[in-house]
């Protein structure tokens, strides 16, 4: 009888691409499952790109329906294993309602001591495993007792593009000549990391274009608006500033197309070493958000940190603190130095 798993995991796109392993683990393990994402919104564009996921539940779009659409909905998947990776007390009880047989959850939700079947001893806080190792371990309420090693779990974070790439974005990153690279700096990260800052990655636009390479600088409409001064500055060194005007299906498949892609530990760099694209995370040393935790997964996946482990600075002055700034510039530039043009998609 095959199994159909319902792994909930309802908060960020880089937290998503970071629970693939879980779903491909699951594929390994019981050949001929069904492994369905429950997330949000925004996040349903990564599980439709993922070679693991069978089909997606809308958290949002659930919480509009009555209480009784909603356990209906769940029964309606033929989960008959609900692995809760994000904790979620709303979709817990819901879970125990809709009489999902096997509900595994950690033992530090009180809500998973009286709704789900079969509870992990799991800390995160201080953890020395990677987010994705830490996914994985939530298996154990299945009898598999693993700890993976960081070199097998990469391959399982994969994605796909959907959908095929505008014929202008196409030609225009078919424009670039022998050697340039087509590289994307993606700024902001609407809070999800510490942020290396416009200064930094103005310097490092005009750096990459004198080094002959095409820049793209990527963002949300918000997170454009909040570049306004910023780009008329940066204008004259850029390929395009594409902010505001890909949605995640075309943003997926821009990078996909794309060398290489420069950010904080935030969404975008998961997504382009997902895709196996060159990534570049820029990290501070503070725990749990240093690179040992969060670092990008992919063939051509890489971060830089500021040799300062653990900087008490970064913990109790988050705004002063300058471990993330003290990554300079020409040295991310010596990295993307070692990087070669990809075949575009």
């Amino acid at each position: 009888m095959s199994r159909t798993f319902l792994l909930s995991r309802t908060d960020a796109i880089g937290d998503v691409v970071l629970t693939l392993p879980v779903a491909g683990r699951l594929k390994q393990l019981f050949p001929g499952c069904r492994v369905l994402l429950l997330g949000r919104t925004y996040t349903q564009a990564v599980a439709a790109a993922c070679p693991w996921l069978d089909g997606f539940l809308n958290f949002d779009e659930l919480r509009q329906l009555p209480e009784a659409a909603q356990v209906a909905a769940l029964q309606a998947t033929g989960a008959d294993i609900i692995l809760h990776v994000f904790p979620n007390r709303h979709l817990a009880w819901l879970a125990r309602k809709a009489g999902i047989a096997h509900r595994l959850g950690t033992c530090s939700r009180w809500f998973h001591w009286l709704t789900c079947t079969r509870l992990v001893a799991l800390s995160r806080r201080h953890s020395p495993l990677h987010e994705a190792q830490l996914n994985l371990q939530l298996l154990q309420g299945l009898g598999i007792s693993e700890t993976m090693p960081l070199a097998a779990v990469a391959p399982l974070v994969q994605l796909t593009p959907t959908v095929p790439l505008r014929p202008e974005l196409l030609a225009l990153l078919q424009a670039r000549q022998p050697g340039q690279l087509n590289l994307i700096l993606h700024p902001r990260s609407r809070g999800s990391a510490r942020e290396w800052g416009l200064a930094h990655f103005g310097q490092l636009v005009r750096l990459l274009y004198q080094a002959g390479h095409r820049v793209f600088i990527t963002g949300t409409a918000a997170e454009g608006e909040e570049l306004r001064e910023w780009l008329p500055q940066h204008q004259p060194y850029l390929a395009a500033d594409l902010t505001g005007q890909l949605s995640l299906p075309e943003f997926i498949a821009f990078i996909a197309a794309a060398d290489g892609l420069v950010a904080g530990s935030t969404g975008p760099l998961h997504l382009a070493a997902a895709l196996g694209r060159y990534a570049l995370g820029l990290y501070p040393p503070i725990r749990p958000m240093h690179p040992g935790r969060w670092a990008p997964l992919g063939p051509h996946a890489g971060f830089m940190v500021f040799d300062k482990p653990n900087c008490q600075d970064c913990r109790t002055q988050p705004a002063a603190c300058t471990c993330i700034k003290a990554l300079e510039p020409l040295g991310v530039l010596a990295r993307i130095r070692q990087w070669v043009p990809l075949p575009i998609a």
